[in-house]
């Protein structure tokens, strides 16, 4: 005997119809993959151990999508900085609001890479031999646009030209906190000339000076929102770089305990002193300042 069905009896079951419109031949048209350069991103993976170790894909991994969220918060730092010096702060501020994003999902990532155990990752770590996180320009280079700058770290950059170039630059430059605090400058509000006119090539450093300029924009029922904002946007950068920088090295004392780190350094009490660093350390000291007669 035949049992005939509709076409909709027939269906598999938990199944969706690709909907008429949806377009299926890419010969000749761009595609999701081709867009994204997907066939060289996903065959960028090269694990190096022998006999290749399961998880040092995650390893490579996790370090790659950090270096892409590193490349967009330097590119939304960039834009920020110049929308900053032609006194566009409203839209400079939605690069900040993105940055902030960003920091916070690099942070979240390392929650990945601490299901490696120490044993897991001592299966391969020796075949990494000198590479280390602490070469990474992108990271160096949000670094010195922050004012963190040091110019001896261009030496570990040598090797690659563009690299190195990238960093010269951004040492010559002012830094995000340089512009801003120009933008207050041409604002009306009193910041010292010397401040203005710094050696940018050198690390910030804390001027009380500044205490009074924020300590105005803070109590001012009369400041203009964008300038509070934009004090509180770089206070939450900081705070989350600071966050980023603490699960790093919580993430590597758990992971190798206090080995030295593969690039040389002492490892765990190196990224430590790290959190000694500052970025906008007068934002913070006002705090003690407000409401204080």
């Amino acid at each position: 005997m035949i049992y005939l069905m509709s076409n909709e009896q027939a269906k598999p079951a938990n199944q969706r119809d690709i909907e008429s419109g949806v377009r299926t031949d890419f010969r000749n048209a761009m595609s999701y993959g081709s867009y994204l350069d997907l066939e060289r991103i996903l065959s960028a993976q090269h694990p190096v151990s022998v006999p290749e170790h399961h998880d040092e894909m995650l390893f490579i991994i996790q370090h790659q999508t950090s270096e892409l969220w590193l490349k967009l918060m330097l590119h939304e730092m960039l834009e920020a900085r110049r929308l900053i010096e032609a006194d566009d702060l409203s839209k400079a501020l939605k690069c900040l609001a993105r940055v902030k994003h960003i920091q916070k999902t690099l942070t979240e990532q390392w929650s990945v890479l601490a299901t490696l155990t120490p044993r897991e990752y001592a299966q391969f770590r020796g075949f990494l031999g000198s590479s280390s996180g602490f070469q990474s320009f992108q990271y160096r280079a949000v670094e010195f646009i922050l004012g963190n700058k040091h110019e001896g770290m261009l030496k570990v950059h040598e090797a690659d030209p563009q690299a190195h170039a990238t960093l010269t630059q951004l040492l010559h430059e002012p830094t995000l906190y340089d512009a801003f605090l120009a933008a207050l400058s041409r604002q009306g509000y009193k910041i010292p000339a010397e401040i203005l006119e710094r050696d940018v090539t050198k690390p910030w450093e804390y001027q009380e000076s500044l205490l009074p300029v924020f300590k105005e924009i803070y109590e001012s029922e009369d400041t203009a929102w964008n300038l509070y904002q934009a004090c509180e946007d770089l206070v939450d950068v900081e705070d989350n770089f600071q966050a980023w920088r603490f699960r790093h090295m919580r993430v590597v004392q758990r992971t190798i305990g206090f080995k030295t780190g593969t690039g040389g350094s002492s490892g765990v009490s190196f990224l430590k002193r790290a959190l000694d660093l500052t970025f906008f350390p007068e934002l913070f000291a006002v705090r003690t300042e407000i409401g204080a007669s």
